[in-house]
């Protein structure tokens, strides 16, 4: 599906959806207590779908009710041998460890630019414990896994994916043994690892932070149900309080001022850009803005770099981002991707391994861009159109539902025009 849009001024309220990062880590902790629990405020994007599958195949008895999951747990076991992840890099990187608590073996598949993102940092680790795997030369799925996790001492990079740490804070207190997680040189996203840990210790599971340098996993430990309401996305509120700087009128519901989530980075680097940043009366806006060129970081917060982009080509003089390079493992390469469509646009952006160097413009023009498949590119370049005036093709626009599914029925609701093609 294509989209056109007609730029015009978007204004009203917004629902934000709830965090894709906490729904998965919620789920997967209900599908691993004894006893229920009841997870709310759950919108079934495919990323959020691909997990409950993959815990299905594991186990777990998942009732959807609506927005709400109503999840009995159990034991690893095998109630079939493939998982299957779609495209949801979370889903794969957290539920491999999970899966091999349990030793018989299993495939685990995927699809599009899922098959290319690394899983070296497993293989490391069934390097040194003996666990037999297999994949294709030229990718890493599907993998195929004979073996089992065992409790112990265990080296992870720090500027890899936190995913893979996740993954064995979910698995190792499920073993008798006590483990230790070493990161080796500086932790990068921090901010997921605190999700991971907050909502480990909400249902009944202590890990212990040694200043993010280890972490320490006591073994035979139990996962215990709770119930648990879902909060706002930050990184969805990354679109809206763009377009605001841009001269939309957008309000946002649903967000907590106080969040563990690292991607509510997305407020004090719009603030840095000079954008007017409010939270009052429980909405979150940001008004038009004369926005200025600044340096970013993005070694915590890859997800906000589409739209971020979007705002510094837009913003007076000259912007520096820096420690990009792993928004360029995410579902497409997003530095070169943002570059390549947004100069379609009329934007200035150079590139560097692990750096972009942005002149802002005053205006961009229309034309056709594409999603190259990623939501929050195909997100980010809707917003663009808010400093064009001229039509605006987006084309591949249906990716949207890999974590925001009714993203286009709510631009129209703010008074977006679109044509789908």
């Amino acid at each position: 599906m294509n989209v056109c849009i007609h730029p015009k001024k978007l204004k009203g309220t917004v629902s934000i959806p709830p965090s894709k990062s906490l729904s998965h880590r919620a789920i997967i902790a209900a599908c691993l207590s004894k006893g229920e629990s009841i997870i709310s405020n759950v919108i079934l994007s495919k990323d959020i779908l691909a997990t409950i599958e993959g815990m299905r195949a594991l186990g777990a008895t998942i009732q959807i009710e609506g927005t709400t999951l109503r999840i009995q747990g159990s034991e690893v076991k095998r109630i079939s041998n493939v998982i299957d992840a779609n495209e949801s890099g979370s889903t794969l990187r957290f539920l491999i460890p999970i899966a091999l608590v349990n030793k018989e073996p299993i495939e685990f598949v995927g699809r599009n630019h899922l098959v290319h993102r690394p899983l070296d940092s497993y293989f490391e680790i069934f390097d040194k414990i003996g666990i037999q795997y297999t994949h294709p030369l030229d990718t890493y799925l599907p993998l195929k896994t004979k073996g089992g996790l065992e409790s112990g001492f265990y080296e992870v990079k720090g500027n890899i994916s936190s995913q893979f740490i996740t993954g064995l804070l979910f698995a190792l207190p499920l073993l008798e043994g006590d483990s230790i997680v070493k990161i080796i040189g500086p932790l990068e996203s921090k901010g997921y690892v605190d999700l991971t840990i907050d909502i480990l210790s909400k249902f009944g599971i202590v890990i212990i932070n040694h200043n993010y340098e280890s972490f320490e996993i006591k073994g035979n430990q139990s996962y215990k149900g709770y119930n648990y309401t879902v909060e706002g996305d930050y990184s969805q509120t990354a679109f809206f309080l763009i377009a605001g700087a841009m001269g939309a009128d957008v309000k946002l519901e649903g967000m907590k001022q106080v969040s563990y989530q690292g991607d509510k980075k997305i407020v004090e680097d719009i603030k840095t850009l000079k954008g007017n940043i409010c939270f009052e009366d429980g909405l979150l806006y940001c008004t038009p803005s004369q926005t200025k060129g600044t340096t970013i970081d993005f070694s915590q917060s890859p997800d906000l770099g589409p739209a971020l982009t979007v705002l510094a080509s837009v913003s007076e003089g000259v912007s520096n981002f820096v420690h990009v390079a792993r928004l360029r493992i995410k579902e497409c390469d997003r530095v070169t991707c943002m570059k390549e469509e947004l100069e379609k646009l009329g934007a200035k952006i150079d590139e560097e391994p692990d750096t972009m160097i942005i002149h802002g413009v005053t205006q961009l023009h229309g034309g056709i861009v594409d999603s190259h498949n990623d939501h929050r590119v195909a997100m980010a370049l809707a917003m663009a159109s808010l400093k064009m005036d001229e039509n605006l093709t987006i084309l591949n626009a249906e990716c949207v539902s890999k974590s925001y599914p009714n993203f286009w029925e709510v631009f129209e609701a703010l008074g977006g025009e679109i044509t789908y093609e």
